[in-house]
C-alpha cells in the first residue's frame, strides 16, 4: 500500500492522444500521484486509456487513481478512486476496492471536510482555491478554507484550484503541503519542463520550511 504522506504533486488529467510520451515526461519531472479525470467520454472509451496509464505507473511506482469509477479501476488494477460529494460513498468504494485501495474524497466547504474526516478516505482534497476552468460553476473557496482543512485533518489534503510554480511557494508558507495540479502542466507546450519548474518550486519552498 502506497504512502501519501510525501506525494506531494498530485496531477488530474483526461484523455490525450499522446499519454504514452506525456505520462512518463511528467512523472519523470516530479509528478507523484496520478489521476485519470475524464468528465466527457464514456467509461468504455477509457479503458485503454486508463489499463496504459496503470502500466506507467506502476513501472514508476506512482500511485494511479481513476475519478469516480470503481469497476473501471478494478478492470485496470488501479490503486484507488476518487469520489464527489455526489458520486459513489466513500463506504461503497471501500467495499468495493477493499482495505489496501487509496480512496479521495472531494469537499469544497467546512461541514462535507467533517464529515470527510468520519469516513475511511485516505485523503481529503480542498477547494478550489479560486475558481477554475477543469470545476465549471464552483466558486472558490479561498486560501483560508484549505489552510485551515489542512489543520485539521489527520490525513493528507490535496488542495486544488490554480497550483502553478508561480503560488505554489507562497501556499507551501501558508502551511499547505499536498497539491493537485492540472492545467498548468496539461496546458504546457513543454509538460515534462512544466512538471520539473513546478517540482523545483514546490522542494524550494519546502526546504524553507518546517515540514
Amino acid at each position: 500500500m502506497f504512502s501519501l504522506a510525501d506525494r506531494r504533486l498530485y496531477l488530474c488529467v483526461g484523455m490525450r492522444d499522446d499519454m504514452a510520451e506525456f505520462l512518463p515526461a511528467v512523472i519523470t519531472g516530479g509528478i507523484d500521484i496520478v489521476q485519470l479525470r475524464e468528465k466527457v467520454l464514456p467509461f468504455s472509451e477509457q479503458r485503454a486509456t486508463a489499463l496504459l496509464m496503470a502500466t506507467i505507473c506502476q513501472e514508476f511506482g506512482v500511485p494511479f487513481i481513476v475519478n469516480d469509477n470503481p469497476e473501471l479501476a478494478l478492470e485496470v488494477r488501479a490503486d484507488g478512486v476518487h469520489v464527489g460529494q455526489d458520486d459513489l460513498s466513500v463506504t461503497a468504494v471501500r467495499d468495493l476496492m477493499g482495505p489496501e485501495a487509496i480512496i479521495g474524497l472531494s469537499t469544497h466547504e467546512p461541514e462535507e471536510f467533517t464529515g470527510g474526516l468520519a469516513t475511511s478516505a485516505t485523503y481529503l482534497s480542498a477547494g478550489p482555491i479560486s475558481a477554475t476552468p477543469t470545476k465549471p460553476g464552483r466558486a472558490g473557496v479561498g486560501l483560508n478554507y484549505a489552510v485551515e482543512s489542512t489543520q485539521r485533518a489527520n490525513r493528507p489534503v490535496y488542495v486544488t484550484g490554480g497550483v502553478t510554480e508561480h503560488n505554489i511557494g507562497g501556499y507551501v508558507h501558508s502551511g499547505l503541503r499536498h497539491f493537485v495540479v492540472v492545467r498548468a502542466i496539461t496546458e504546457a507546450p513543454d509538460p515534462g519542463n512544466a512538471a520539473r519548474l513546478l517540482r523545483t518550486a514546490l522542494d524550494a519552498a519546502l526546504s524553507a520550511v518546517t515540514i
